[in-house]
């Protein structure tokens, strides 16, 4: 699910940065430091959308660094048990295949897949196949999942999904 977010976050600028073009320094940096990171409290940052108050910045000592505290508004993705998501097929094998949602990865295994598909070890690409072979789950197919568990570390969050009910599976 998607959140749009107040956050902090300070920044350490190097001090030949400090002059005319400070905010343009600190909008860059905050931009790539932020975006695409993952925060085990609030997932994963998609992007920033304003920037509310930079505060004044403090020299550092020892290093001569400017440490500015930073408030910001971002969008960022969490994805919760139970949720329904679609995903793109990065890898399959016999344990079941792994699928991404964004920067969300996923794994499926085969035992939340639909009792009719078995893997197919001969098939190439390998793939999960259904029993009257209408349906196959292959690398880079489109699937709908739902969440059923995640894993939060402190840097990415990785989840378990299932395909055994209805409405989910293989996107056509």
């Amino acid at each position: 699910m998607f959140f749009h977010i107040s956050l902090d976050r300070e920044l350490h600028i190097h001090p030949k940065h400090c002059g005319p073009s400070l905010l343009p320094v600190l909008r860059s940096q905050l931009h790539s430091e932020v975006e695409g990171s993952c925060s085990g409290r609030f997932g994963y940052i998609i992007t920033v959308t304003s920037i509310d108050h930079i505060g004044m910045g403090k020299i550092q000592e020892g290093t001569g660094q400017v440490v500015f505290p930073i408030k910001f508004r971002a969008i960022v993705f969490r994805p919760f048990k139970g949720e329904v998501l679609d995903a793109v097929v990065t890898q399959v094998n016999k344990m079941g295949f792994f699928a991404e949602a964004g920067p969300l990865q996923i794994f499926v295994s085969k035992h939340l897949i639909q009792s009719d598909m078995d893997y197919d070890p001969n098939s190439s690409p390998p793939s999960f196949v259904s029993a009257d072979s209408s349906t196959r789950i292959t690398k880079d197919d489109e699937i709908r999942v739902k969440i059923v568990g995640t894993r939060v570390d402190a840097q990415e969050i990785v989840s378990i999904g299932s395909i055994k009910e209805d409405y989910l599976g293989l996107i056509s």
